[in-house]
Formats: structure tokens, C-alpha cells, sequence
């Protein structure tokens, strides 16, 4: 027995001593065009690998560096550019017969640049084995020198590995011959178990997006498009968390839009569409250049399906909810060269106006200084049109029994008080305000606009609103004569009064026409000699009582 256990014991550090020994005897540099060339079968672009490592005990061989050639339509730079490699192998086969069996691959720190045309990515023909890639040049074009033509449309090499795993990449997204600044996502880790290019496979990816935010994918994918590996179906759920817009550069700064993103919900492609459902919360909102972030969040309850060949899609569900506010907003958009075109539409009936009364600022709409807008509904009806940078929206504005607190109207109306008899008071009750608007870069334009004030009469008239919130309205306002020097001057009903609004939505300024309304009484009164008397009685003692 004693016999025995002394021959195992010799025969493992035997085993161990040639494990240890084995890396220095062998040149795993021997096997380095064989990997080059098996990885550059499998992807269908030049790869190359740098000083080759090899570790018994865990069945691997290391590359101190990666570099996968990009298509030759795209980039003569390299595709993935990566500090090291790790590639699991069948050690008995590669030691006795020189063969390479892939069982995992590890690529750690890869710096990897996506780009898109409008036809296709960089990436599409990854995979492929034979025959031009979609995006190939005409053939007349070389390729970048040394590397292989880009291959494209065919049956993927058979192909399977237990695990790829990619740890702390930094992948750039953009598009081709853009001027705008590609989106970049930071500490990248993608992991594939099971991996084969005839079957789906699990996989997994986290990330940071620079400029702030983070994004989770899991699900399942495959079988890998022969002809377009960005046409490969998937379906996985989908987190993302405090995306920065602005700062991440998923929006142009022209555009105006700025805040914090979150989704939670899932995303499938069937390779040519990719849907996306779930529940989209925004927050410190801004929706117009000059607006400043809203402070209440703006939930979404969203469905789109995006059709990736046209890069168009439809919002077939935007339920939006801000409080107990809600509205609608769906239609389609496209992508318009560096900016996205859209055709929306938003419906939103008998919102609360105190929901709502927090969001102005980031529509960049103002309201008299030390005014706030309490009680009450609004209803809007909006279409709107055009690139999110150039966009023209029109539809109807409504809002019922609200009060503009802190700022009386009746006062602001100089020389109307006492030519109508308007009480004074702390506040505007407003019954109803109606209007057409269009809205463009240029300006907002208002017309049929429609105000009931009950302690001052009716408001008409049309006008319009710079970028810099100047006003330049035209109204007419139906003043009640229930009292003051209309009443004293005998006119009964109610009176048309010409009113001007200017200076800024923050600070107007009006201006009743009286001269007007004075010439408009002196021709009635001189046709009526015994009314001009009893008139100008009536006056003598209004003024009397002041």
C-alpha cells in the first residue's frame, strides 16, 4: 500500500512539474498564425494578435494585444482595438496534433468604433464567410492594405464557443461623415454563454454612458445573420438609469431637450424591426431651448416599433403622466440626417392646472412675475411637425375656471377701472380662455383668442410671442358698463374697448385705447343735445364722490 501511494505521489509532482515546466518548453508563439487565422475565419475580418502566452492549469493562451480590422468601406483603422486577449483551448489537441478547439475567449479594455450609414453599420458583415459585404465599395476600390476583402452575404462559419466574455470596453456609436460627436459607453462588460452562430444564446451587457447614466441588457440572441450580423434577432429586457441626455450626446444641443432618462421595460428585434415597451421617466425635463428644467417628473408609458433598414418608426403608445395630468402622444419619426424629423400628436382634455402650472418653465413659457396659476383644467390639441431642432407645432389651447394669483388684471387695465366702474381685487379669476396656436422657431403665433374675466368682460383678439417672450397683441375687450363714467355717460351693456398688450410675458404692459371709446361717445352725445347735458351731470358728480 505504502508502495502504492509513493508511486502516485511521484506520479503527480511529475505531472505538476511538467505543467510548470511545460509553458517555458513550448513557444505558444508557434501557434499564433493558427489562432490569427481561425479568429479571422470566424469574424471575416483580419485579425492579429500579439506575444502569445500559454497557461496549462487553466487551459488558455493570452495575447498581449488585439486588433480586429474594421470594413474597408467604412475605416482603414481598426475595427476593435484591445490590450489583451485570453483564449480557452482544448489543450490535448493543441499539444499532440497542433489543432485549435475555442472553448472561451476573453477580451479585456477593447476600444470598439460602431459606425452607421444610412444602409447599414460597420459591423453587419462580421461573421460572414464569403462574398461582398452590403456596404462594399464598387470594386475598383481596394481595401485597406493587408486586409481581407470584407466579406458579406453568405452562410456564417459553423462556429461554437462556451463563453465570450468583453470586460471594461469603451464602444463609440455614431454616424459615418457626421459632424456630431459620437455617443460613447464606458466600462462595457458583454458576456455570451453558449455562443453559436446556428442557434440562440444567452447574453448579458452593462454600461456606463459617458456624460452620465448606465444601461442593462439580458436576454437571448441568435442565430446570427449570415448576411448582416446588426439583422440578428433578439429579445431581452432593458434598464437604463439616469441617461444624461444632453451630456451623453444622444441629443443635439439644437434641439433644445435636455434631462434625465430612465427606461425599464424590454426590447426584441425580429432583424429588421426592433420594439420597445415599457415605462420611460424623465427628469429635470427641458423641451425648449430658453426653458429651464421642469422640477415634477414626467412619466411615459411607451410602445415604438423602429424599422432599422428606413431608420423610421411609429410611437404606437405615449401615455404620458405628470400627476394626475394626463395626455396622449403618438405618430411617427425619421432620421433626417443629424437631427430626427417627427409628425406627432398630442392630445391631452381637462388636464389639472396645478399639475401642469410646473412645467411652463421648461416650455419656456412665462407668466407675470410673482403670478402662479391655481385651480382649474387646460385641454390642448397639438400636431406637430418638422426636425426636433426646426419644429412648428399647431392645435388649440383651452383652459377653464383657473385664477391668476397675485396679478389683478382689472387694475393693470389703466383708466379702464374707472371708465367701466372695475372693482379692484388681489387676483384674476379667469372662467374660460380659448386660442389657436402655431408655434416655430421663429415665434408663437395666437389668434381667436377668447378670455372671459366675469369681473371685467370678455377679451379678444390676436398676437404674437417672440423667442425672447416680447408680446404684441391686438385686442378688443367688452368692458361691462355696470358702473364708473360709462354708466355716469349713460351707456348701457357692454362697451368695445381696443386694447394693445406689449413688453414681456413676464412683465406686459397694457394700453386701452379710452381716446376710442371718448370719440365713440361725443358722436352719440352730439346728436343728442338734452343727453349731452344729463351725460355731463352724470360725470360732475362721479367725480364729485372721488
Amino acid at each position: 500500500m505504502k508502495r502504492v501511494l509513493k508511486i502516485v505521489a511521484i506520479l503527480v509532482v511529475l505531472v505538476v512539474a511538467v505543467a510548470v515546466a511545460l509553458p517555458f518548453l513550448i513557444d505558444a508563439n508557434q501557434f499564433r498564425p493558427t489562432l490569427e487565422t481561425k479568429l479571422t475565419a470566424a469574424l471575416g475580418r483580419e485579425v492579429k494578435l500579439g506575444d502569445l502566452k500559454l497557461s496549462i492549469f487553466n487551459g488558455s493562451v493570452a495575447a498581449s494585444e488585439l486588433s480586429v480590422a474594421d470594413d474597408p468601406a467604412f475605416s482603414k483603422t481598426p475595427f476593435l482595438r484591445a490590450k489583451s486577449l485570453q483564449v480557452g483551448v482544448d489543450l490535448a489537441p493543441l499539444i499532440l496534433s497542433r489543432k485549435v478547439n475555442v472553448t472561451g475567449v476573453i477580451i479585456d479594455q477593447p476600444e470598439v468604433d460602431l459606425w452607421q450609414t444610412p444602409r447599414v453599420w460597420n459591423f453587419s458583415s462580421l461573421g460572414a464567410k464569403t462574398g461582398p459585404p452590403a456596404s462594399a465599395p464598387p470594386a475598383s476600390a481596394a481595401p485597406a492594405s493587408g486586409a481581407p476583402a470584407s466579406p458579406g452575404a453568405s452562410t456564417p462559419l459553423d462556429l461554437t464557443v462556451k463563453l465570450i466574455k468583453i470586460t471594461g470596453g469603451r464602444f463609440s456609436l455614431g454616424e459615418a461623415g457626421s459632424s456630431q460627436k459620437p455617443e460613447v459607453l464606458d466600462k462595457v462588460n458583454l458576456e455570451l454563454s453558449d455562443f453559436s452562430v446556428n442557434a440562440a444564446f444567452p447574453f448579458s451587457l452593462d454600461a456606463s454612458f459617458a456624460g452620465g447614466g448606465s444601461i442593462k441588457l439580458s436576454g437571448k440572441a441568435g442565430p446570427l445573420d449570415g448576411a448582416d450580423a446588426a439583422a440578428t434577432p433578439f429579445n431581452a429586457t432593458l434598464a437604463i438609469a439616469h441617461l444624461d441626455l444632453l451630456a451623453s450626446g444622444f441629443v443635439n444641443p439644437a434641439t433644445g431637450l435636455g434631462g434625465l432618462a430612465s427606461v425599464d421595460g424590454s426590447v426584441s428585434s425580429d432583424g429588421t424591426k426592433l420594439a420597445i415597451k415599457g415605462k420611460l421617466t424623465a427628469q429635470n425635463l427641458k423641451l425648449a431651448k430658453s426653458g429651464t428644467p421642469a422640477k415634477p417628473n414626467v412619466e411615459v408609458d411607451l410602445a415604438m416599433v423602429h424599422d432599422m433598414k428606413k431608420r423610421a418608426g411609429t410611437l404606437e403608445q405615449g401615455a404620458i403622466h405628470i400627476g394626475k395630468a394626463n395626455a396622449s402622444l403618438t405618430g411617427t419619426y425619421t432620421q433626417d440626417g443629424e437631427t430626427m424629423a417627427i409628425r406627432m400628436k398630442l392630445a391631452g382634455p381637462k388636464m389639472p392646472v396645478d399639475e401642469l402650472a410646473a412645467m411652463l418653465p421648461a416650455l419656456n413659457i412665462a407668466i407675470p412675475n410673482g403670478a402662479s396659476l391655481q385651480g382649474g383644467t387646460v385641454t390642448v390639441e397639438l400636431a406637430s411637425e418638422g426636425g426636433l431642432d426646426r419644429l412648428t407645432s399647431d392645435g388649440s389651447l383651452s383652459v377653464d375656471n383657473t385664477t391668476l394669483k397675485n396679478f389683478d388684471l382689472g387694475t393693470k387695465l389703466k383708466g379702464l377701472e374707472r371708465l367701466a366702474g372695475i372693482q379692484a381685487g388681489q387676483n384674476t379669476d379667469i372662467q374660460t380662455l380659448s386660442m389657436q396656436v402655431h408655434a416655430a422657431p421663429e415665434g408663437t403665433k395666437v389668434d381667436q383668442i377668447n378670455l372671459v374675466v366675469p369681473s371685467i368682460g370678455t377679451l379678444t383678439g390676436a398676437g404674437t410671442v417672440s423667442p425672447k417672450q416680447e408680446l404684441d397683441f391686438h385686442m378688443q375687450v367688452a368692458v361691462h358698463t355696470s358702473g364708473g363714467v360709462m354708466a355716469a355717460l349713460g351707456a348701457k351693456g357692454d362697451t368695445q374697448v381696443p386694447l394693445t398688450v406689449t413688453g414681456t410675458a413676464s412683465n406686459p404692459v397694457f394700453k386701452p385705447d379710452i381716446g376710442a371709446v371718448a370719440g365713440q361717445k361725443l358722436k352719440q352725445i352730439t346728436g343728442n343735445p338734452g343727453g349731452a347735458a344729463s351725460a355731463a351731470q352724470g360725470v360732475l358728480n362721479l367725480f364729485k364722490k372721488k
